[in-house]
C-alpha cells in the first residue's frame, strides 16, 4: 500500500484551494459578484461542491480569499518598486495610485471583492481586519519612505509588525488614510464616482490628514 505523506496531502489541498479561488476570480471578472455561484465555481474548478464547502463557506469568503491574493501581489510590487517622492504626501499619493490601479484594473472583480468585504458577515471579520492591517503597514512604509524588505523565502517584511507599531499620531494617520481609501473604494464600486475622481479625493484627503498630523505632532 502506497503511503502518502502529510506534506503531500497538505500541498494537494493548498493547490485545490488555489484553483477554486482562481476559478472564482475568472467568474467574477466575467460577470461580477452575481456570477460567483458556488456550484459553478466547483464545476469549473473540477472539484465536488462538498469539497468547496469544506474550505469556503460562501461566495463572500471566496472573494475575500481572492482579495488576499491581490494584496500579496501588491506587497510584491511595492517590495520591488516602492512609491517615490521627496515628501510623505508624494509617497502616500503614489502608493494609493498604485494600489487603486492594481485593484481596479479588473473592475468587475474589484467591485465583487469590495462588496464581499462590505457585506458585514461577522465570520469574515478577522480576514477583513487582516486586509486592513496589511494595507496599514504598506501605508506606514510609504509615510516613512522605507522600502519593503524581503525574507529569505521572498516574502515581504512590512513595518509595523509585532512590537513595532510607531507613534500614536503615526498609527492614527495610517488608520484614517486606510479608512478614507476604503470608503472611496465603496463609493467607486457603487458608481458614485469614477476612478479618476476617487484618486483626486484621496490626494486631497491625504494632504489634509498629513497637515493635521504635522500640526498635532
Amino acid at each position: 500500500m502506497k503511503r502518502v505523506s502529510i506534506r503531500a496531502v497538505s500541498e494537494e489541498m493548498e493547490a485545490r484551494s488555489k484553483r477554486i479561488v482562481e476559478t472564482a476570480v475568472e467568474l467574477a471578472e466575467q460577470g461580477g459578484f452575481e456570477a460567483v455561484r458556488l456550484r459553478d465555481v466547483a464545476s469549473h474548478a473540477g472539484v465536488a461542491l462538498g469539497t468547496l464547502y469544506r474550505r469556503f463557506r460562501s461566495k463572500e469568503d471566496l472573494l475575500v480569499a481572492a482579495l488576499e491574493l491581490e494584496t500579496s501581489d501588491l506587497e510584491r510590487r511595492i517590495t520591488h518598486r516602492p512609491p517615490r517622492g521627496g515628501s510623505a504626501l508624494e509617497r502616500v499619493t503614489g502608493f494609493f495610485t498604485m494600489a487603486t490601479r492594481g485593484l481596479c484594473r479588473r473592475p468587475n472583480l474589484a467591485r465583487a471583492m469590495v462588496k464581499a468585504m462590505a457585506s458585514g458577515d461577522p465570520e469574515l471579520a478577522t480576514k477583513v481586519a487582516n486586509f486592513h492591517d496589511r494595507m496599514g503597514r504598506l501605508i506606514l512604509a510609504a509615510l516613512r519612505g522605507q522600502g519593503v524588505a524581503e525574507s529569505e523565502a521572498g516574502a515581504p517584511i512590512l513595518p509595523g509588525g509585532e512590537g513595532e507599531r510607531g507613534g500614536e499620531v503615526e498609527q492614527q494617520l495610517c488608520y484614517a488614510l486606510n479608512l478614507v481609501w476604503f470608503g472611496l473604494l465603496v463609493g467607486w464600486s457603487s458608481g458614485l464616482h469614477s476612478q479618476a475622481a476617487m484618486m483626486d479625493h484621496m490626494s486631497h484627503s491625504a494632504e489634509l490628514l498629513l497637515l493635521g498630523a504635522e500640526a498635532k505632532g
